[in-house]
């Protein structure tokens, strides 16, 4: 446990007190945020507030899992070192995003297409990474089951090695960017995606942190309650990491924000979350976990949706949390509540988890 400990604290200590050196550089290179005119009219005072601020929390996690595999002298695993590819890989992806924004002035980065193809090459290289380093009784770091609390019955590999392979990585990358978008979209306010996505970080600790302590390495007639997951203690690790720097940037993230994390941070939080799912055998899960970035993203599918088929929006403006804005609700008022909706569902999959063992018993 004390590794957990330790790279949650550095990573904290680290985003708290490099996150305003960060924005002075940020400051003194000029780069601001751009916001849109179609936006909320609220949202125009923002302009020019430092972004890319994701970078200080992928630095931080990257830093933090470090130094706590060097202070114990533990060698990294697979898994981990897996998730954080992801996060990075995805971070990079929405640093460029944001640098073009900055660069040209306005609010369009990459185009739709770019960025879907920069997300797919990093994820579908995690997902082929992600079954390769068996661990020394043969476990995976990915498994090609669908899993929601650990693996199921249905087997991705019913078609056949490659067949199975190639299905895994399909649904991987479904996977990797549903939720890196999710977050993205659920991005927009002061602290919103931040503090939501540290609750869901905060659960994968606890889930890492229980299989560890519950895992079997032989085949027994409980095997049912047993979690075949490679390297449950180091996902933890990297969970606490990550929910470590989160907490440090929230702290200047926070309504009024003095940055914002960007396209670079939603991204590489997406990637990490979704990683985490993937790794831990809770793929399915995460629906619940993230259940407000789900909401959100609903909230966008259903008003394109409506407005193509019939010419009509369902909400005053979509991502969600605009439609509220636009209603008159303050942007604290919004987010505090948002974030008591994303808790609930948090408690609500971390129940769950915790009750299928316990009933299994």
């Amino acid at each position: 446990m004390r590794i957990v400990l330790i790279a949650g604290a550095v990573s904290l200590v680290v985003a708290l007190f490099g996150t305003p050196l960060y924005i002075r550089w940020l400051v003194h290179r000029g780069y601001g945020q751009f916001v849109r005119d179609d936006g909320p009219t609220t949202h125009h005072v923002k302009r020019g507030t430092p972004t890319m601020g994701g970078a200080v929390i992928i630095l931080a996690s990257l830093l933090a899992y470090a130094v706590a595999h060097l202070v114990l002298w533990r060698p990294p695993t697979a898994s981990g070192l897996l998730v954080l590819f992801l996060m990075t890989g995805l971070g990079v992806v929405g640093f460029l995003d944001d640098f073009l924004k900055i660069s040209r002035k306005q609010s369009l980065g990459l185009r739709p297409k770019a960025k879907l193809a920069g997300q797919g090459l990093v994820g579908i290289a995690f997902a082929v990474l992600a079954l390769q380093f068996p661990s020394a009784d043969g476990v995976f770091p990915a498994s090609t089951n669908i899993s929601f609390l650990r693996d199921t019955r249905f087997d991705l590999a019913f078609a056949g090695t490659v067949g199975g392979t190639l299905l895994f990585v399909v649904w991987a990358l479904v996977i990797t960017s549903a939720v890196s978008n999710g977050v993205n979209l659920t991005d927009g306010l002061d602290g919103l995606a931040t503090g939501a996505t540290t609750m869901v970080l905060g659960a994968y600790v606890l889930i890492g942190t229980f299989q560890s302590n519950q895992n079997c390495a032989t085949l027994t007639e409980i095997e049912r309650r047993c979690y075949e997951v490679r390297d449950p203690r180091d996902l933890a690790v990297v969970a606490a990491a990550v929910m470590g720097a989160c907490f440090g940037f929230l702290w200047w993230n926070a309504s009024p924000a003095k940055i914002f994390m960007g396209d670079t941070g939603s991204l590489a939080l997406g990637g990490a979350l979704a990683g985490l799912a993937i790794l831990s055998r809770t793929q399915v899960l995460l629906v619940v976990l993230g259940g407000l970035f789900v909401l959100i993203t609903l909230s966008v599918i259903l008003q394109v949706g409506s407005f193509k088929l019939t010419g009509r929006r369902v909400f005053r403006m979509a991502p969600l949390q605009h439609h509220f804005e636009l209603a008159g609700w303050g942007e604290v008022t919004i987010v505090i509540r948002f974030w008591i909706i994303a808790g609930l569902f948090v408690a609500l999959g971390l129940g769950l988890f915790y009750a299928e063992w316990v009933v299994g018993e």
